[in-house]
């Protein structure tokens, strides 16, 4: 029997670019020559919701679904207003989608959308939006009106709506299958009606013999489930199969025999070899080899790992596959003002990985005992630029963004360079650790290969914590590297924990301190703070005990298992710095309220902080360093220099001198140096062209000059050579 896949994500994870899960999949299997279509049902059933008949159809239900007289006043104003959204729906979707972009002008004058509820922050857009263009302050307006939109589902509709979710409160830390087999035996909603009318529609068309369904977040479990027993019930003889990050960390320990009234297989991990052995077992029909995946048998929940086989190593895999996702119909919307969340939910991003798992693997806080964390395996600079390039024909985007956890210095200083060799005009950005590998030198090669942003773990801006986290980093080096990034021109946002076991409330307070002098020094652009939760596969939740706190059960759930409650030896109740912490970075991100004082944040009683007011500034204060490792590669960024001899006297002495001039993408300038060191630079810069696979090491260029000149550090750090480094002669 030949295989024909059908892949799926269901609802709902982004509105801009789609979840690289099947894509992944999808380029594996073209590897093997195994046919296999995909989907993103979240994006088709949004843009089914999100239409003139969608909405037409939305507000006839709602009148017939409730008792109007039991609405909100703001549901009713939107029921009123329907004939507008009607109207205007369609138009503002193509804008979104970038295919109407004149409607910007329209919609800035406030006059063409129907506002409800959402617009009542409108008052904070003038300064919000003050340096920023008509397209963006358009499209956040767009973005209130759908959210207007939704909110009216939510309240007249199915209450288990949302953009990025659906139903995650029946999927969050649900140890028991309960709660979501009940709402699965319910009838279907008017939303997952919608869902399953597309479902149908793929069905018939692609007419596969095998599902998968990827679950990235707890958001995608029941639409999940209620697809997969659509497909149970209409065509029993499609096998099914779930996988992704949901499955990965939240379903390790299953056993409710339930869940298999609606999959077949469950597997965990990386899924290539998984998904691999199952096709060959329903092939062959034998079902006798299988990696790391729960299926029934004999009425009973077992786990199989019998195969001897290995995973795919990451140059195995194959380039990811966005072949029948519809790519130009993704809308990119601007929910709130945040620089880094901007990029999540704005533009189209071809998703890629540099390396599998983390380099460090050290995070107590971290699911580190997980393989999608512990098997740490880079890919070849080389292999990522060649898929790359293979994306950018398929897809015609040029942004990338990394999903590594934490991508790798070296690899990324690689990568740069071979984007650069292969003049690549690419946009990118990454997740990163905040550590000394990234110089100021380093930073400026990524910056010119494309690097527009970075986003790392500060986690909680204590050095007591951060060891106890064992981070790795100090919040001074933190400083430092923030600063090397943003004088390179690349955006920083900051992970921000708190209430992490044995946290005090001094530690938060000082810790809000550390960030406010961040920003205050210029050197951080974007932060969130979220709160610690201890996950059953990091250390703290493993060792408790070690961390200073309790779990309240150890008893295990049938279903998922992951969030584990706790309680904290202190005491504290750390809920309350929620509000404050929240609303202080939301200032302190516009630039504004630096100066208040901490308690003004907060409507209890906090103590005053401990940090010196100029701890920041004074761990930004740089002393030249005249030293440089022999092994360190030099890097010349720039272009060839036009050269003019010409001689020098003074006091009737003569010199022969040289002047270089340099064309920078910016201007223009010109150093001078001797007749012979301008011979010897000029020959090297072309050896040290990014352009040059061979690359010369610091000690090679010092053997190289002094044999035909004297003392090389006296060059090195001549002004000529100053000016070089400003213009990108690096050392890396």
């Amino acid at each position: 029997m030949k295989t024909k896949l059908f892949l799926v994500t269901p609802p709902f994870t982004q509105l801009n670019t789609p979840y690289p899960a099947t894509a992944y999949i999808k380029g594996f299997l073209n590897t093997k020559n195994i046919d296999s279509v995909q989907a993103d049902l979240g994006i088709e059933v949004i843009l089914a919701l999100f239409s003139k008949k969608g909405l037409g159809d939305l507000f006839e239900a709602s009148s017939v679904a409730s008792q109007i007289e039991t609405w909100s006043e703001n549901a009713r104003r939107i029921l009123a207003l329907q004939d507008e959204y009607v109207k205007t729906i369609d138009s503002v979707i193509a804008f979104l989608q970038g295919k109407n972009p004149t409607l910007a002008l329209q919609i800035c004058q406030e006059d063409f959308l129907p506002e409800a509820s959402r617009f009542a922050q409108l008052e904070e857009l003038d300064w919000a939006f003050g340096t920023m263009g008509t397209q963006d302050k358009a499209k956040h307006l767009a973005t209130l009106y759908l959210e207007d939109i939704s909110d009216f589902i939510v309240e007249c509709i199915d209450p288990n709506f949302g953009f990025s979710r659906y139903a995650e409160r029946l999927g969050r830390s649900a140890n028991s299958f309960d709660e979501l087999y009940t709402a699965l035996q319910q009838q279907p909603t008017y939303i997952d009606t919608l869902l399953l009318s597309i479902l149908k529609v793929k069905i018939e068309t692609i007419q596969p013999n095998v599902f998968l369904i990827s679950v990235p977040f707890p958001g995608n479990l029941y639409a999940a489930f209620r697809s997969a027993q659509w497909i149970k019930r209409h065509y029993p003889e499609i096998k099914i199969l779930m996988g992704g990050g949901f499955a990965n960390t939240e379903l390790r320990s299953l056993s409710d025999e339930r869940v298999f009234e609606f999959f077949d297989f469950i597997s965990l991990d990386d899924g290539e070899l998984p998904l691999e052995l199952l096709i060959e077992n329903i092939e062959s029909g034998s079902f006798a080899e299988f990696k790391r995946t729960f299926l029934l048998e004999n009425g009973k929940v077992v786990y199989k790992n019998n195969t001897l086989r290995h995973d795919y190593k990451q140059a195995q895999v194959g380039t990811p596959d966005y072949s029948d996702l519809l790519l130009d119909q993704y809308i990119s919307v601007i929910e709130i003002v945040n620089p880094m969340h901007r990029m999540w939910s704005d533009g189209r991003w071809n998703k890629l990985t540099m390396a599998h798992g983390c380099y460090w693997g050290k995070c107590t806080f971290c699911d580190i005992s997980l393989d999608y964390i512990k098997v740490y395996e880079p890919i070849a600079a080389g292999i990522l630029c060649d898929r790359m390039e293979e994306m950018i024909a398929q897809t015609g985007e040029t942004g990338f963004h990394f999903v590594d956890e934490a991508a790798p210095p070296a690899l990324m200083r690689e990568l740069a360079l071979e984007i650069l060799r292969r003049k690549l005009a690419v946009t990118w950005w990454t997740n990163i650790r905040f550590e000394k590998s990234f110089t100021k030198d380093l930073c400026q090669l990524l910056k010119a290969s494309g690097c527009i942003a970075v986003s790392g773990g500060l986690e909680v801006a204590s050095d007591r914590l951060l060891q106890l986290i064992d981070k790795g980093v100090t919040v001074e080096q933190v400083a430092k590297v923030t600063r090397n990034f943003t004088e390179a021109g690349v955006m920083v946002h900051a992970y921000l924990m708190y209430g992490y076991p044995t946290q005090t409330v001094q530690e938060t307070v000082d810790s809000l301190e550390m960030v406010r002098q961040l920003f205050e020094a210029g050197v951080l652009q974007s932060g969130f703070w979220h709160q610690f939760a201890m996950t059953a596969h990091s250390p703290v939740g493993m060792y408790p005990e070690k961390f200073g706190v309790q779990k309240e059960s150890d008893a295990v759930g049938t279903f998922a298992n992951n969030d584990l409650t706790y309680i904290d030896a202190t005491g504290i109740d750390h809920d309350q710095f929620s509000f404050g912490l929240k609303k202080s970075l939301y200032n302190f991100m516009h630039g504004i309220c630096l100066d208040y004082a901490l308690q003004d944040w907060f409507d209890f009683t906090i103590p005053k902080t401990t940090i010196r007011p100029d701890f920041i500034y004074e761990a930004l204060e740089e002393e030249t360093n005249f030293s440089v490792k022999p092994n360190a590669k030099v890097i010349w960024l720039g272009g060839k220099p036009s050269v003019n001899s010409f001689t020098k006297t003074k006091k009737g002495t003569s010199w022969d001198m040289m002047r270089l001039t340099f064309y920078d993408k910016k201007e223009t300038f010109e150093i001078q140096l001797s007749q012979r060191e301008g011979e010897w630079l000029v020959t090297i810069l072309d050896i040290i062209s990014y352009s040059n696979s061979k690359t010369k090491q610091f000690q090679e260029l010092k053997a190289d000059y002094e044999n035909e000149l004297e003392d090389f550090e006296l060059f090195w750090f001549s002004k000529p050579i100053t000016t070089l480094k400003e213009f990108g002669l690096l050392v890396l």
